[in-house]
């Protein structure tokens, strides 16, 4: 069972409802440390003070806002978790808006909220049924580490995430990110579209969505355990240089279905036409016949 992270309430107009906060996600990263490599002895971070050159217990360490390097004023935890915000204590529903009309670059960190008590029971459940059958999310704002926060409340399997949001102002504008501008034949847009259609699945599990990078270090790991050669590096593809865009996404199509075991045709991909003998001599202008050359020469008109 995950660790509770933080505890408080839902505000729902004037429902209430106590919950508890827990991760939604794990990190199955692996971890390393940092050693000393002459003698492999673990290499740690001290707190020292700076004005009495020692190291200090957690216990002596609080938070402190600088004014000045002579003044600094301390803050207590008791003073962050009694601030003049409704938002300290409570998750404050704002709106409920659709989830399309989110940007999902706003989006971040998942987690769980729990029911509390026993009388959360009902509230709780209420909030979530009327989340399914609105088929929108909630808006709210809470304040944590510090700082208030924008979150994004939806449903899971009956239980409600609560997700973490980005500020409006915290979203940096990408135009100047954008490329000079191009053209674009149907053709090779209907080829990018048939290459999405190869690509297309219905949900995100299998062996391509597992995390190959922890797998290859668990492997080095074995293997200097066990004391023998670490797995051979595989040749990387060199990426092939795009000389004609629609040669490209023809052939990604064929390999996107020979990887899938499906028939490869290129019949299903929408390839510009090439010109034929006979639409080609329809291109060409028609020569005009030389004049025949005669002994006798036509007078001029007067």
């Amino acid at each position: 069972m995950p660790r509770t992270i933080w505890s408080g309430a839902i505000s729902f107009g004037l429902v209430t409802v106590p919950i508890n906060v827990v991760s939604a996600t794990e990190n199955h990263s692996i971890q390393f440390h940092q050693y000393h490599l002459e003698d492999m002895g673990r290499v740690r971070y001290k707190k020292i003070c700076e004005l009495e050159g020692r190291e200090v217990h957690q216990s002596e360490i609080g938070k402190g806002y600088e004014l000045t390097k002579e003044h600094v004023i301390p803050i207590t935890d008791a003073d962050l978790s009694n601030l003049p915000l409704p938002t300290a204590r409570a998750i404050e529903i704002e709106a409920f808006v659709p989830l399309e009309s989110i940007d999902p670059i706003r989006i971040g960190e998942g987690y769980y909220l729990q029911p509390k008590e026993q009388v959360a029971a009902k509230p709780y459940k209420l909030l979530v049924q009327a989340l399914g059958r609105s088929s929108k999310v909630a808006v709210a704002k809470y304040a944590w580490s510090g700082r208030e926060r924008l979150g994004l409340l939806r449903v899971k399997d009956d239980v409600l995430v609560l997700h973490s949001m980005r500020w409006p102002d915290e979203i940096r504008d990408p135009t100047e990110l954008l490329p000079p501008p191009v053209e674009l034949s149907d053709g090779e847009i209907d080829s990018a579209l048939a290459l999405m259609d190869t690509m297309t699945v219905d949900q995100l599990k299998g062996e391509e969505y597992t995390d190959r990078y922890t797998d290859a270090i668990a492997e080095i790991i074995e293997a200097k355990r066990e004391d023998r050669e670490p797995p051979a590096v595989p040749e990387p593809e060199k990426p092939a240089q795009i000389v004609d865009l629609m040669a490209a996404l023809n052939e990604s199509v064929q390999k996107a279905k020979a990887g899938r075991g499906e028939p490869t045709s290129d019949a299903d991909v929408h390839e510009l036409p090439k010109p034929t003998k006979k639409t080609a001599a329809k291109k060409q202008p028609a020569k005009k016949a030389p004049a025949k050359k005669t002994g006798a020469r036509h007078p001029r008109s007067a």
